[in-house]
């Protein structure tokens, strides 16, 4: 039962931007919070972002602040993360998950498979 899916991961100049997406189970969506983490090769995985229900609410991590921003569409059961002047540092899996509360619930569903976001220097 595959409950999440990421994709829009890539190669990408330092400067460069990149549209991830989550498509997720209505189980896993409907009603729930959602957030974007992060794993980088070596490090622990780590919190990158997170949205509310409704999406009236968004919360970003100081180090992606202004640069990265989260959406949802609750039609299509889809989140998203929107990053913009990507750099070295931002290189790694990007993983989705529902939290279980705004912002800082903490992921509760399977994790999925990842995309992979490279940033060249």
């Amino acid at each position: 039962q595959v409950q999440l899916v990421e994709s829009g991961g890539g190669l990408v100049q330092a400067g460069g931007s990149l549209r991830l997406s989550c498509a997720a189970s209505a189980r896993t969506f409907r009603g729930n919070a959602m957030g974007w983490f992060r794993q980088a090769p070596g490090k622990e995985r780590e919190f990158v972002a997170a949205i509310s229900w409704s999406g009236g609410s968004t919360f970003h991590t100081d180090s992606v602040k202004g640069r990265f921003t989260i959406s949802r569409d609750n039609a299509k059961n889809t989140l998203y993360l929107q990053m913009n002047s990507l750099s070295p540092e931002d290189t790694a899996v990007y993983y989705c998950n529902a939290e279980g509360k705004f912002p800082m619930g903490g992921p509760f569903a399977s994790w999925g498979q990842g995309t992979q976001v490279t940033v060249s220097s």
